[in-house]
């Protein structure tokens, strides 16, 4: 007897996916010097650069995965000191299997912090 698994989608249909993460890289361990700190630390103030290069690296993902989305539709919302950078991809959803395969690509991705 063959597994049923349930749903309450039902395929197709749009699904939004919010995807936030910072729009810088962070900081790599290696052999420069840290800088001296003072306090917290807070996320550097988002570029024009970084956001396109944050925004271009989780298009790539989602395309990868919904080749028909439209990039246009994405949504992006910075956070109030701008280190961070939310981004929302409605997708034309197929299966549960696609969903699951582009949440586990883009919770994977250095840049992305969360996936919802």
């Amino acid at each position: 007897m063959a597994k049923e698994t349930s749903t309450l989608l039902e395929f197709p249909c749009d699904f939004p996916i919010k995807i936030m993460g910072a729009s810088t890289p962070e900081p790599t361990t290696g052999a420069s010097t840290p800088e001296p700190t003072t306090g917290a630390s807070t996320p550097e103030p988002t570029t024009g650069a970084s956001r396109d290069g944050y925004a271009q690296a989780v298009l790539e993902v989602v395309l990868r995965h919904a080749p028909d989305f439209d990039p246009t539709g994405m949504e992006m919302r910075s956070s109030a000191k701008g280190g961070y950078l939310s981004l929302t991809c409605t997708v034309r959803a197929t299966s549960q299997a696609q969903l699951d395969a582009l949440y586990r690509e883009l919770s994977a991705h250095p840049l992305v912090k969360v996936v919802l």
